[in-house]
C-alpha cells in the first residue's frame, strides 16, 4: 500500500525576507493512520509545509504523492476529496449557525444547482450526526459567534469531517485558545484517529501537547527536517524551541 503522503525533495521559492526558499529540500513518509505534528520555529516551514500537500504552495522542485497520486493541477480535484483541512483560527463565517458552517463543507462536491434551494435533509442529518459525536448538538443552531474558542474549533473539525476525509490537515488548531478548549480540541483529534483510523497531521507549537498526543514529530528548522522520530523526550531535546 502507498504511503498517505510522500513528499520528494520540496523546495518552493526564495523568500526574501528569510534569506532562503521557506521550504528547501523536505522529503518524508506519512503512513496510513498515522498522528504526526509539525514542530519548529516561526518561519521553520510548517504551515507551508501542510499547505503545500493540498496545492496551496507551488512548488520549485520536488513532487508529492497523495494516496498513490501524484499532486497537480489536473489531479487536484481528485486529491481534496481526500482531505480535510482545518485552517488557522478556524475560517468559519461567525454570522452563520454551527451547522450552516458545517455544511459548507459539502460546497466542494455539490454542484450549485444541488445546493441552490438549501442543502439535502440527508447532508443536514450527517451534520447533526458529526456535531452530536463532537458533543455540540445543542449548539447547532446557535450562531457561532456565541460559541466559547475551542466550541468553534471543534465546528471547523465537524466542517472538515463532513467531507469523511481519509487524512485531516491541521495548521496550529489550538492557537489562542485556553488550556481547557486545547484539551477539548486535541482530545477531538486523538479520537479521530483512535476510533476511525483517520491521518491526522498537525502544525503545533507545544512539545509538551505534541508529546502527549502525537505518535511521530516531525521538526523543521530553516525549511529543512531536523528531527522525524517518536515524541519521547522531545522537550529535553528542542526545549529552547518555541513558535
Amino acid at each position: 500500500m502507498s504511503p498517505a503522503i510522500e513528499c520528494h525533495n520540496l523546495k518552493t521559492a526564495y523568500s526574501p525576507s528569510l534569506q532562503r526558499p521557506i521550504l528547501n529540500g523536505i522529503s518524508c513518509q506519512i503512513h496510513h493512520g498515522e498522528f504526526v505534528a509539525l514542530l519548529g520555529l516561526n518561519g521553520a516551514g510548517k504551515s507551508t509545509l501542510l499547505r503545500s500537500l493540498v496545492g496551496l504552495v507551488p512548488l520549485e522542485r520536488g513532487n508529492i504523492n497523495i494516496n498513490g497520486v501524484q499532486v497537480n493541477p489536473r489531479t487536484l480535484p481528485q486529491i481534496r476529496q481526500d482531505i480535510g483541512m482545518l485552517f488557522q483560527g478556524g475560517g468559519l463565517i461567525r454570522q452563520l449557525p454551527a451547522i450552516d458552517n458545517v455544511l459548507c463543507g459539502k460546497l466542494g462536491i455539490r454542484t450549485t444547482w444541488q445546493t441552490l434551494f438549501g442543502f439535502p435533509k440527508h447532508d443536514r442529518r450527517q451534520a447533526l450526526e458529526i456535531l452530536e459525536q463532537l458533543g455540540l448538538r445543542a449548539q447547532a443552531y446557535q450562531k457561532t459567534s456565541q460559541l466559547s474558542g475551542g466550541q468553534q474549533q471543534r465546528i471547523a473539525i465537524a466542517r472538515a469531517l463532513i467531507q469523511s476525509p481519509q487524512i485531516l490537515l491541521a495548521d496550529e488548531p489550538i492557537t489562542g485558545l485556553d488550556v481547557m478548549a486545547c484539551k477539548q480540541v486535541m482530545d477531538t483529534l486523538s479520537q479521530l484517529h483512535s476510533q476511525q483510523g483517520i491521518t491526522i497531521v498537525t502544525v503545533l507549537h507545544d512539545l509538551g501537547i505534541a508529546a502527549e498526543y502525537a505518535q511521530r514529530a516531525i521538526v523543521l528548522d530553516a525549511g529543512r527536517i531536523v528531527y522525524d522520530g517518536v515524541c519521547e523526550n522531545l522537550q529535553a531535546q528542542f526545549s529552547g524551541m518555541r513558535g
